[in-house]
């Protein structure tokens, strides 16, 4: 089995043809899939999907690429996270890459979606993208991690250092993959899955986005999430039934689910 951890299912291109989509999981083996809220105008959207589907989860959050939206509370992103299909605050994090200028905006954001991953208890997806020392810092100053009461969460679709990759794991982080892993390109990237445990490992495809190979190009899906977990098997010389036994059970760790 197979769990796609990040998937964007409600963004139009996807959610024009569900019904393949699943079709496609199931044929893949991939078993659950997390549809992750970037603004909360679209978060309807989100649940409902999540309400639809036994085995779509979702979560809630306000991505930091998303300049001109509703601006989130702690408070307001703990009340919508009661559901019991939302199992995690985000994606939030800092994107330094795409927008410029003063971002404190952007940091504050940040810091709102960790306050209400600390009192809601659910787990945080972080984004991060040329801000990986902003990112680190203001993870600590807030407690964003279980050994300062924090709830954890995810550093997804990872591109950093293995630093940045333990820094995180040390506060209770897992690290997730997508598609990128599989890239000729991404050498820095692989060397850094070689040596991180599989125990702190997730796969995702942050679909529409970053289809693996052999999909490279196309438009991405939760069911070519196989794909990078068969790489990431070849990557580090184990079992690909290890690799998806460990990355399904660390998806169901981490969200505090049972397993099904």
């Amino acid at each position: 089995m197979y769990i796609d951890s990040h998937c964007h299912i409600n963004f139009p291109e996807l959610a024009a043809r569900l019904p393949q989509i699943m079709q496609t999981m199931a044929d893949n083996g991939v078993t659950h899939a997390l549809c992750v809220s970037v603004d909360l105008p679209d978060f309807p959207q989100v649940l409902a999907l999540a309400e639809q589907y036994p085995h779509i989860y979702a979560s809630v959050g306000v991505h930091p690429d998303y300049e001109d939206t509703e601006e989130p509370s702690a408070a307001q992103l703990v009340e919508l996270s009661q559901h019991p299909k939302i199992i995690a605050i985000g994606e939030t994090g800092l994107d330094y890459f795409r927008l410029k200028g003063d971002l404190e905006w952007q940091r504050e954001r940040f810091r709102q979606h960790i306050r209400a991953s600390r009192i809601s208890g659910k787990p945080l997806i972080i984004h991060t993208r040329a801000a990986s020392a902003d990112t680190i810092r203001i993870m600590q100053e807030e407690g964003a991690g279980i050994s300062d009461g924090g709830a954890a969460g995810v550093m997804h679709c990872f591109t950093e250092s293995l630093e940045v990759a333990l820094a995180a794991i040390e506060m209770g982080f897992y690290i997730s993959f997508s598609g990128i892993l599989t890239f000729k390109s991404a050498r820095d990237l692989q060397e850094v899955a070689k040596v991180l445990p599989i125990e702190r490992i997730l796969i995702e495809t942050d679909s529409p986005y970053l289809a693996p190979a052999p999909h490279r190009g196309k438009m991405n899906e939760p069911g070519f999430v196989k794909h990078v977990g068969e790489y990431l098997a070849d990557l580090k010389g184990l079992p690909l039934s290890q690799v998806q036994e460990a990355t399904s059970q660390n998806f169901f760790d981490l969200f505090k689910l049972e397993r099904t």
